[in-house]
């Protein structure tokens, strides 16, 4: 770890402190946002948090710094708020448009936090920033905020809250570019736990494809692939029918990220 990132990881701890130190370490101008999702109690979730200077939520970020790529800036970020490191991580998007990021509510959130914003005034310049989407097992996230200052919380996709500057447009392209990607991204195997349902597969595409699937076509075509393996299993669930198990075949889909191989059709 460089000592820059040390430095970085303390000051995070308080974005204010961030904020009102040493931005000399940081790359001018430069920021990355990172789409977390997570799938859970059958719907797709997104990872949000929020200053409590703000009335609005937003995606977790941060600033590159000088000795860092900007994957390890996003790894960073990931790693402080999910508390994991081995992370299913791309870069998906430039964000840059003028105005993407509102003045005044930049200028209200140091006011709240009681900084002298005419010495601190460097977050109120105009920001480029980089989006990378994450796909994370819900279970295995522990979200991490101070509650001092922040808090952080879990959103069903299709119901988020206000979010601040540009970030709702930022979400809605990573989901996007998932979909058009749907043959090449993993999702349910980065998304569902070792053992999972039919329904429970098809849920996550039909949240990324925002339309229903076929039952009876979806899990044909799954299986048809080669990529999910039947469990001689079930899952109770009260009184109803227990549903089957299957699980991924992990070798197979290392091999398909490595080689970079099309795991499922983009059509169902």
């Amino acid at each position: 770890m460089s000592s820059n990132e040390k430095i970085i990881m303390e000051k995070e701890k308080v974005p204010v402190d961030t904020i009102d130190q040493d931005p000399d370490i940081f790359i001018p101008n430069v920021s990355v946002d990172c789409i977390i999702l997570g799938f859970h109690a059958g719907s797709l979730k997104v990872l949000l948090s929020k200053f409590k200077v703000s009335d609005k939520w937003m995606l977790p970020g941060g600033f590159v710094a000088k000795d860092e790529d900007p994957d390890e800036s996003a790894k960073r970020v990931l790693r402080e708020k999910t508390g994991l490191n081995d992370i299913y991580l791309k870069q998906f998007y430039f964000f840059g448009k003028k105005g993407r990021i509102g003045l005044d509510e930049n200028v209200e959130m140091l006011k709240r936090s009681k900084l002298n914003h005419d010495k601190v005034n460097w977050p109120l310049d105009r920001f480029i920033s980089l989006g990378y989407y994450a796909l994370v097992k819900y279970n295995e996230v522990t979200l991490q905020a101070d509650e001092e200052y922040e808090e952080a919380a879990w959103f069903d996709i299709n119901q988020m809250p206000e979010l601040y500057a540009d970030h709702k447009e930022i979400i809605d392209t990573a989901t996007f570019t998932i979909r058009r990607q749907i043959g090449f991204v993993p999702v349910g195997y980065e998304l569902l736990p070792e053992k999972f349902t039919m329904p429970e597969l098809r849920c996550i595409y039909e949240a990324i494809l925002g339309r229903p699937i076929d039952r009876r076509n979806f899990q044909r075509k799954m299986l048809s692939i080669g990529y999910i393996q039947p469990l001689n299993e079930t899952r109770k669930v009260g009184a109803h029918k227990s549903p089957n198990l299957y699980t991924f075949i992990k070798e197979k889909y290392d091999e398909a990220e490595r080689f970079g191989i099309q795991v499922m059709s983009n059509n169902f």
